[in-house]
């Protein structure tokens, strides 16, 4: 199970052990390092409780029941070294008299101290006593002292307390951070499970059980990766199938009329010419495929930035109108364009509102009605400008209405070959609108025909 050193079981336990070893070692530094520092300050602290005592004026018996209980020797002496009081804890004061009482009694009653702290080690027995001087009044002087050995009982016992939590905390953060790390571990290696799937095509929903935030997370995003590349693998496929029907079928024909120019019109000049022309157009198909394949890519990998500038959007409309003459002439389309000013000036990438109004028309030539009517309408509104271009076709129906503007849409029931365009128009539009951050839509009635349009913004 901790074999790989970077698995997360091997990193849970690793820390958790670090942890409680940090831990320890603190406890291990405190108990026998600074304990003797620490003992010394408990000491000084309970010696002056006692000394609050004794300025309270209390009585002996008083004192003595406070220095029994703190372990501590009190002695009450005058300026001319006379003991008036002591303590009956260890009989006569806890230290016997000796050179070493008399003269740390001398030094702070002759030079008047207030207080003073001194640590006096036995001569024969080497042990350390902490004695306090405190000055009560003018006249009288009290001594306290207590021994700073804390007794070996005593720490034999924290040391053989510490060995045995030592060896608990070790064990239990051992299993701690193994069940721990199976909790963590085992729902991220499921998911990892499925995820290696997708690579296979496998794109079934993930749904691995788990109450930790970051590996719902987890779960989620890979959910929504796998939605995306379901989605871009079904587009590969319909673009495969579509644009090489789309390539496949002008090339054909560009073959076919070529043939047919040599070997059979070869003497027959107006034929020649006619088949040509079906190969002139067939050849502006592919290339408007190519193009239209190209800008949605550069446009959806965010290579293709915006430029823009103040134009007029009438003018515009009305060089675009210029390439259908052909379509007027041999198939009697009818552009209708009406426009409430002369002149209108919007600010945008022009190129790219350009491509927008040509496959809108486009895409109105190819669906609308039998009399070949395409209107465009341009509105100066209260902040924007409102574009319609308008079909008088059939009509969209309403549940196919939020999937129009994806690629080929139309191609998944069955694949039409448009009059103009090549399937990529509307998403290329959409793409457009969304990177300027205008917006869009689409209204439409059965048998009524169908209605684009989008806002942009006028230039103040």
């Amino acid at each position: 199970m901790w074999k790989k050193k970077n698995s997360i079981n091997f990193t849970i336990l690793k820390y958790f052990l670090l942890f409680s070893i940090v831990i320890l070692g603190i406890l291990w530094l405190f108990q026998f390092i600074f304990f003797n520092s620490f003992y010394k300050d408990q000491k000084i602290n309970d010696i002056k409780a006692v000394v609050e005592k004794i300025k309270k004026n209390q009585t002996a018996d008083e004192i003595n029941e406070i220095a029994l209980d703190k372990s501590i020797c009190v002695e009450i002496a005058n300026k001319n070294f006379e003991v008036l009081y002591s303590s009956r804890y260890f009989g006569k004061g806890c230290i016997s008299d000796t050179d070493q009482t008399n003269n740390y009694k001398f030094d702070f009653i002759s030079n008047n101290k207030t207080e003073e702290t001194y640590e006096i080690v036995h001569s024969k027995y080497k042990s350390k006593t902490l004695v306090y001087g405190v000055k009560l009044d003018n006249s009288n002087y009290a001594f306290l002292n207590t021994s700073l050995e804390p007794t070996k009982d005593i720490i034999s016992l924290i040391k053989k307390q510490l060995i045995v939590i030592t060896l608990f905390t070790l064990i239990f953060s051992y299993i701690l951070a193994y069940f721990i790390s199976n909790h963590i571990s085992k729902p991220i290696k499921e998911i990892s499970k499925e995820a290696k799937k997708i690579a296979t095509g496998n794109y079934n929903n993930i749904e691995e059980e788990s109450n930790i935030e970051e590996i719902v997370e987890l779960e989620n995003t890979l959910n929504y990766v796998k939605d995306e590349l379901s989605k871009t693998d079904e587009l590969r496929r319909d673009l495969m199938a579509n644009v090489s029907h789309d390539l496949k079928t002008p090339l054909t024909m560009i073959k076919a009329y070529a043939e047919m120019s040599i070997d059979l019109h070869s003497n027959d000049k107006e034929k020649q010419r006619q088949d040509i022309d079906t190969i002139i157009q067939e050849t502006d198909r592919l290339t408007i495929l190519v193009n239209d394949i190209l800008d949605l890519s550069k446009m959806q990998s965010n290579m293709d930035t915006l430029e823009k500038e103040d134009f007029d959007i009438i003018k515009l409309t009305e060089d675009i109108l210029k390439r259908y003459q052909l379509y007027q002439e041999t198939d009697n389309y009818q552009f209708i364009f009406y426009h409430n000013k002369e002149e209108i000036i919007v600010y945008a990438d022009k190129k790219k509102i350009e491509q927008v109004i040509y496959n809108l028309i486009n895409n109105a030539i190819n669906y609308t009605g039998e009399d070949n009517t395409v209107e465009i309408k341009i509105e100066e509104k209260k902040d924007t400008v409102l574009v319609e271009i308008k079909d008088t076709g059939k009509g969209i129906q309403e549940e196919d209405i939020p999937y129009i503007w994806d690629r080929y849409y139309k191609n998944k029931k069955k694949h039409k070959r448009n009059l103009i365009g090549t399937g990529l128009g509307l998403n290329i539009v959409k793409t457009i609108l969304e990177t300027h951050q205008f917006k869009y839509g689409v209204k439409t009635k059965k048998e009524q025909g169908t209605t684009f349009f989008f806002e942009i913004e006028e230039t103040k």
